[in-house]
């Protein structure tokens, strides 16, 4: 490749993005322009470092997408716009897209839970050995509903959400491993069917779904979400599918790092809910109502939202632009 033809022929796009750069203010026209441009550029620092390596030109060409980068960032972060962006189409794209890994994950949790409560119903032995008559009674008539009234109604929204965020970062964290989602996801649902049961035995199963389902629906599901993203982390070195494990474990990595995030306001509106409506003076229907109405939205959200997103070609990984930078200054 002759280098100095090459040159000549995109200085002119060099120079714009130069100005983009430099000015202080964009618009959305300029705005959107300056990613075209970085992009074009990007691809000429390609093409340099295959044909023609000069060091100074790698130099200059690196240095700009640099600024570039950080001037597209900088003018997008924290804007209601970004905001807008990622519930609109990153986090559901992360969703739709994975969305096969959180349902079956969800199917059989929700199986295996009424097995456990089915079994442990039909051996009461099991109960027995657990805990003790007082401590029965008491669950029963006093601390299974004196839970979610015994805090002020902020301040037990908070512990929930901090508590349920916890368990769903461990779930994400821990997803490269494999086995220990499926030991949290268990230990969950374990002291769920115990307490379920119980409460069946003792003839409060009303009052146990009545005070369980309006926040649980949301809440479970962001759990189950957690879990199936983190399986699809250990699947990724697993099977990567014909391409590098490191590639596909990145990939999958940055997706779960956006469905952590968004996991992160599932979460918060479960834990209003489990605050505020739960221990409401709400007939059950209504309470119960909010709960479906809560888990409407969020499949609606993904199976709605999501699809669209993937179709237009998101897929709940970073920023393409983020992803080029990356690879265009590199030594």
């Amino acid at each position: 490749m002759d280098l100095d033809a090459y040159v000549l022929a995109h200085a002119g796009d060099w120079q714009r993005l130069e100005q983009l750069v430099r000015r202080r203010r964009l618009g959305g026209a300029e705005a959107d322009e300056l990613v075209d441009r970085y992009q074009q550029v990007a691809t000429h620092l390609s093409v340099v470092r295959t044909s023609a390596p000069d060091p100074a030109l790698v130099t200059y060409l690196s240095s700009l997408l640099a600024r570039a980068r950080h001037r597209s960032v900088g003018t997008r972060s924290g804007t209601w716009a970004g905001v807008a962006r990622f519930f609109g189409q990153r986090f559901p794209a992360a969703l739709y897209r994975l969305r096969w890994w959180w349902l079956a994950t969800m199917a059989a949790n929700v199986v295996v839970t009424a097995v456990m409560m089915w079994w442990l119903l039909d051996n009461p032995v099991v109960e027995q050995s657990l805990l003790s008559p007082a401590e029965v009674d008491s669950l029963v008539n006093e601390d299974f509903e004196g839970y979610y009234s015994e805090h002020a109604a902020s301040h037990f929204a908070a512990q929930v959400w901090v508590n349920n965020a916890w368990v769903t970062a461990l779930c994400l964290g821990l997803g490269v491993l494999g086995l220990p989602v499926a030991y949290l996801l268990f230990q969950n649902l374990a002291n769920l069917a115990v307490i379920g049961s119980i409460m069946h035995r003792h003839d409060h199963g009303q009052h146990f779904w009545g005070l369980l389902l309006p926040h649980g629906l949301l809440e479970l599901t962001a759990v189950f979400v957690a879990g199936g993203v983190g399986l699809r982390l250990f699947w990724s070195w697993v099977e990567p599918r014909g391409v590098p494990r490191a590639t596909a474990m990145a990939r999958e990595g940055r997706t779960a790092g956006t469905v952590a995030l968004g996991l992160v306001a599932v979460l918060f509106v479960s834990g209003v809910i489990e605050a505020f409506v739960t221990p409401s003076p709400l007939p059950t229907w209504a309470r119960v109502g909010i709960g479906v109405l809560a888990e409407l939205v969020f499949f609606g959200f993904v199976f709605v939202l999501g699809r669209r997103a993937v179709q237009a070609g998101h897929t709940g990984d970073v920023d393409a632009m983020l992803l080029e930078d990356r690879v265009a200054t590199a030594d």
